[in-house]
């Protein structure tokens, strides 16, 4: 199914806000007519009686639709049309004459007008084709609008990643995309498996036609089998009415199977046979249903366990895993994490319409103590559990410097951070900076808390911050106050 259907009603369909319209005609009293009939429609009329100026005001203008005279005292009206196709191929054009004939209105089509006008014309038929014409291409436009929407939206560069494990997988994603192989997406909860295999339907010849997301985790087997392929009335308790399935729906598209493991036995025999005849049964029906559907799995569990279990089909699982593509967690691509918090920062600065630049990006950058907390996580989540914390920094942000206590207690709460240290308890020469300004941070805060026996008060009054910041930065610092071990 298009994103936006080709199929017009026969009734007359108004596109919104004033459309304008150019009239090429070398009569007055045909312009003259042309724009009292036009204008009293709602359309804004620009008028011209020789093809010198008709090219000179579609040049300088933007129009809806063209009506063209055949015959114009300084050139053929098919010339005219021919210069404007080499210009613009989308804006309709309709060819007016009263030498009507059926060769000149084969060499107007040739040339792509999109109608064929001969004097006197009727002119509610004349405006329900303009109507007709404009809305279909308001729609053509939005269209493609969409289509280009999409691609950018699941474009490459929206997968954020520079880690090698990321290009190498993206390098993989665009070998793939084009072709009509069927692919097992598999890697942990939260990594990110919808996102790559929308991004591989967008940049796919199937690009303008359904993407299906498919839940198969979240439904009875019953209620996946009748939503998948469809059934017929009376095929169950409540079947009142033919109804099509996703399968079909999706015709010539794409269908995303998230957690394909979790779909039953029956299930698994249909999908196969989809797989390998293109073609289906609807539920209670003996008729067989031909598909063309590129079909894409994903999984976060080992399917190669399951077929080992009992619990998934072997011949099923080959035919899902033609190509394989892994996606790493979060924990293994660490590098990543900067450029996923500024990518997540500018998408909900937006949102909630706080700390953006001129340039609509996020101002707002965590403290260095914040960067490390999260740089030391193993997050179990992945990029999705990274997307929560930053969205709640963004809606907690009071400056454009986020502390470490915005972040959510269970990350606060986290074991001490690790510096690297050589033998002789020195910084190791390879320490990250996020290191050297823990160590240094670490010194300065047992210095003052020696300066005044180690009272937490009177050290956060020395160092100028709340008590509770001091409490966060010696337990993520890992100083023990209780022994007054300054090792």
């Amino acid at each position: 199914m298009p994103l936006v259907s080709e199929d017009l009603p026969v009734d007359r369909v108004s596109a919104p806000g004033r459309r304008r319209i150019l009239v090429i005609d070398d009569e007055l009293d045909i312009r003259e007519s042309l724009e009292l009939l036009l204008t009293g429609e709602n359309y804004d009329v620009d008028l011209a009686e020789t093809a010198a100026a008709g090219l000179q005001k579609f040049e300088s203008g933007s129009y809806d639709l063209v009506l063209l005279d055949l015959m114009l005292p300084d050139r053929s009206g098919l010339d005219v049309l021919a210069d404007i196709r080499q210009r613009d191929t989308e804006t309709p054009i309709f060819m007016l004459t009263a030498y009507g004939s059926v060769e000149v209105a084969v060499r107007a089509l040739k040339l792509r007008a999109n109608d064929y006008f001969a004097k006197p014309w009727d002119n509610e038929k004349l405006l329900i084709e303009i109507d007709r014409m404009i809305a279909k291409g308001h729609l053509e436009r939005e269209n493609t609008q969409l289509k280009r929407a999409l691609k950018q939206r699941y474009s490459f560069p929206n997968i954020v990643g520079k880690s090698e494990r990321m290009v190498r997988l993206l390098d993989q994603v665009a070998q793939v995309a084009p072709s009509r192989a069927t692919i097992l997406i598999t890697g942990e909860t939260g990594t990110g498996k919808e996102l790559i295999a929308k991004a591989i339907h967008a940049h796919s010849a199937r690009a303008d036609q359904i993407f299906v997301p498919v839940n198969s985790g979240s439904l009875p087997s019953e209620m996946l089998e009748s939503l998948l392929f469809g059934h017929v009335k009376g095929s169950f308790t409540g079947a009142i009415a033919n109804r099509k399935g996703y399968f079909e729906s999706a015709n010539r598209g794409t269908i995303f199977f998230d957690e394909v493991g979790t779909i039953g036995p029956e299930i698994q025999v249909k999908l196969l046979r989809v797989l390998q005849d293109r073609e289906f049964m609807p539920l209670g029906s003996n008729d067989t249903v031909k598909v063309d559907v590129r079909i894409i799995a994903a999984t976060n569990a080992d399917l190669r366990k399951l077929v080992e279990e009992g619990k998934f089909r072997e011949d099923l699982y080959y035919r899902l895993n033609v190509i394989n593509l892994n996606l790493p967690a979060l924990r293994d691509r660490k590098e990543d994490i900067p450029l996923l918090i500024d990518h997540f920062f500018t998408r909900y600065c937006r949102d909630n319409e706080k700390f953006l630049n001129s340039d609509g990006r996020s101002t707002l950058a965590f403290e260095p103590e914040a960067m490390q907390i999260l740089m030391e996580h193993n997050w179990p989540g992945n990029v999705r559990e990274l997307e929560n914390v930053v969205e709640r920094a963004v809606v907690l942000a009071t400056s454009p410097s986020v502390p470490a206590h915005v972040l959510p207690d269970y990350l606060q709460q986290a074991s001490g951070m690790r510096i690297s240290r050589d033998p002789n308890g020195m910084l190791a020469p390879d320490a990250s900076l996020f290191e050297i300004v823990a160590d240094f941070e670490r010194r300065k805060i047992i210095e003052a808390l020696e300066a005044v026996n180690f009272s937490q008060t009177e050290a956060a009054e020395t160092l100028r911050i709340p008590l509770s910041t001091l409490n966060q930065k010696i337990k993520r610092l890992n100083i023990d106050v209780k022994r007054r071990n300054t090792s």
